[in-house]
C-alpha cells in the first residue's frame, strides 16, 4: 500500500469522506470538475456585484448537528453559524403567520393546544439529540444502539405527513407540519413524509436553523482549510472521466451519483452491481430564483421577519396538493415555496441597505417549465409588493442547476428519490461500497441521504477504512 487516497467531487460528503481519511494517516487528494469547492455548498454573485448567492443549500439544521462536522474545530477555521430568532415561519392567507420556535418550551406555549401533542412529537428526540442524530444519519442496523428511542422514531417515521398532521387540532399546526414534511420530495400521503417532517422539526429545537456568516461557501471553506490543515490537497478545474487517470491510490471514494459513477469506473465494476446502479431512481426537481432586492420583503405577518427560512403554500392542504401534482409530474399552478432571507441576519450577503433571498419550488425531474411567474404569486400571495422591491434577479432551472454541478441530476438536489423502495438500500444492498474492492461511493445517493451533513462520506470512508484493514 501506498497510504494514498483520492476523492472525486468536494461536496460536503467528499470533503468529509476526505478529512476521516486524511485524520487516518492517509495521503488525500480531492480531484473537483468545478473551478470551486462545494458542489451545492457554495455561494455566488448570481445578479448584481455584492449580492451573495447561496447556490444551493442555505439554511444548515444538519449541518450544525451532524455528528461528525460538529466534532471538528471548524470555529477555527472561519465558520461563524448564525441564527435568526426563530428557525421557521409559515405565512397563512389571515394574515398571520405560524412560527415554528427554537427553544421546545416556546413552541410548545405559541401552539396553543397543540404545544403538548407538539412536544410528546418532537421531545424526546429533542433531550437525546446527540444519540439520535447518531443513529438516524447512519445505515439502518440490524440492532439499534439506543433501541427504544429508535422504535419511538420509527412508529412515526414510517407514517404520512397526513397521518401525523391530523393528531393536530389547529389548522396552523397542520400547515407547519405540512411545510417541514414537504422537504421530502414526496407526497404528503405516502409512507416516510412524515419522517421528513420529524427530521425538520426535531433539530430547530435541538440545534437550530442556523446560516453561515457569508454564506454556504463559508461551510465549504472551513471544511477546506481544515482538510489542508491535515496534508490534504484540492485540486479544481479537473473533471475526471476516468479512474483510469488516476492510478496510484489505494483508495478511491465517489461523492458522485450512481450515473457518474458508472461513466468514471469503466469495466471495474461487475455486471450485476452496474445493472443495480441502472436501475436506481432520481427524485423530483427544482426551479430556482435568487433575488437582488433594494429592501426587505414586505410581509403581511410581521413574524416573517424572525425567521431566515418562510415556507409559502397556506393551509396542510395546498401544501399536500402542490406536492401530490408535483409527484404526479405535473406543474402546480400555486407551488409550495421554500424562501430564505439571510441578509436580515447576516449583512455581508449585500451592499449596506439592500437584501438577497432565493427561493424554490419543486419540479418533476428535468422539467423545462418556467416557475418564475408561480414562485413569485406566491410570494406576493403573502407579501404584496415584493416585486417592486426586486432589484435584479436569476433563474435557475433544472438543466441549469446540473450543469452547474453533475450530481443535481435533472435538478434533484438530494441525490435521488428517498422513498419506501430506496431508504434501506440506498444505492444498492452494499451501501458505500461496490462490486470493486477499491472503489466507494460516497454521495447523497448514500444512507443517510441527501442534506449537508457529511454522514455519508464519514460512514463511506470509515468502511473504505476497514477494507484496508485500518
Amino acid at each position: 500500500m501506498t497510504r494514498r487516497a483520492c476523492v472525486i467531487g468536494s461536496g460536503p460528503n467528499g470533503l468529509a469522506a476526505a478529512i476521516v481519511l486524511a485524520q487516518a494517516g492517509m495521503h488525500v487528494d480531492i480531484f473537483e470538475a468545478e473551478s470551486t469547492a462545494g458542489g451545492a455548498v457554495r455561494t455566488m454573485e448570481l445578479t448584481l456585484p455584492g449580492f451573495l448567492h447561496d447556490f444551493g443549500s442555505a439554511v444548515y439544521p444538519l449541518g450544525a448537528g451532524s455528528p461528525f462536522f460538529s466534532s471538528l474545530p471548524l470555529h477555527k477555521f472561519g465558520l461563524e453559524w448564525i441564527h435568526s430568532p426563530a428557525p421557521c415561519a409559515h405565512p397563512l392567507d389571515d394574515g398571520s403567520a405560524v412560527v415554528l420556535e427554537r427553544n421546545l418550551l416556546d413552541a410548545e406555549t405559541s401552539l396553543g393546544a397543540d404545544g403538548g401533542k407538539w412536544r410528546d412529537l418532537t421531545g424526546p428526540f429533542v433531550e437525546h439529540w446527540n444519540e439520535f442524530a447518531a443513529e438516524v444519519l447512519a445505515p439502518i442496523p440490524a440492532i439499534p444502539k439506543h433501541p427504544l428511542l429508535m422504535a419511538r422514531f420509527a412508529r412515526n417515521a414510517f407514517s404520512s405527513a397526513k397521518t401525523i398532521a391530523h393528531r393536530f387540532s389547529s389548522e396552523r399546526t397542520r400547515a407547519l407540519f405540512a411545510g417541514l414534511a414537504a422537504h421530502s420530495f414526496l407526497k404528503l400521503t405516502e409512507p416516510l413524509s412524515g419522517a421528513f417532517g420529524l427530521m425538520m422539526a426535531v433539530p430547530a429545537h435541538a440545534v437550530g436553523w442556523p446560516i453561515p456568516r457569508g454564506g454556504a461557501q463559508s461551510l465549504t471553506n472551513a471544511l477546506c482549510r481544515y482538510f489542508a490543515s491535515l496534508g490534504g490537497t484540492l485540486h479544481t478545474s479537473r473533471r475526471i472521466a476516468s479512474l483510469d487517470e488516476l492510478p496510484d491510490y489505494d483508495l478511491y471514494l465517489c461523492d458522485v451519483t450512481p450515473r457518474q459513477l458508472l461513466n468514471i469506473t469503466g469495466s471495474r465494476l461487475s455486471n450485476s452491481y452496474k445493472h443495480k446502479m441502472q436501475t436506481f431512481r432520481y427524485g423530483p426537481g427544482v426551479f430556482k430564483m435568487d433575488y437582488a432586492l433594494r429592501e426587505p420583503i414586505p410581509w403581511k405577518a410581521t413574524e416573517c421577519q424572525r425567521a431566515a427560512t418562510v415556507h409559502l403554500g397556506g393551509t396542510f392542504e395546498d401544501v399536500a396538493a402542490s406536492e401530490s401534482a408535483m409527484r404526479a409530474g405535473q406543474h402546480a399552478e400555486r407551488p409550495f415555496v421554500l424562501l430564505v432571507q439571510p441578509s436580515l441576519f447576516d449583512s455581508s450577503r449585500a451592499p449596506a441597505g439592500k437584501h438577497t433571498a432565493w427561493a424554490y419550488c419543486h419540479v418533476p425531474n428535468g422539467s423545462t417549465e418556467n416557475m418564475q411567474a408561480r414562485i413569485e404569486n406566491q410570494i406576493e400571495r403573502f407579501a404584496p409588493g415584493f416585486r417592486d422591491c426586486v432589484l435584479a434577479r436569476n433563474a435557475l432551472s433544472p438543466t441549469t442547476l446540473e450543469s452547474m454541478d453533475a450530481n443535481l441530476v435533472g435538478g434533484d438536489v438530494g441525490g435521488g428519490i428517498m422513498d419506501i423502495r430506496q431508504l434501506a438500500f440506498r444505492p444498492t444492498w452494499r451501501h458505500y461500497a461496490t462490486s470493486a474492492k477499491n472503489v466507494f461511493i460516497c454521495s447523497s445517493s448514500t444512507p443517510p441521504g441527501g442534506g449537508v451533513h457529511g454522514m455519508g462520506g464519514y460512514h463511506a470512508a470509515k468502511n473504505a477504512l476497514s477494507s484496508l484493514g485500518s
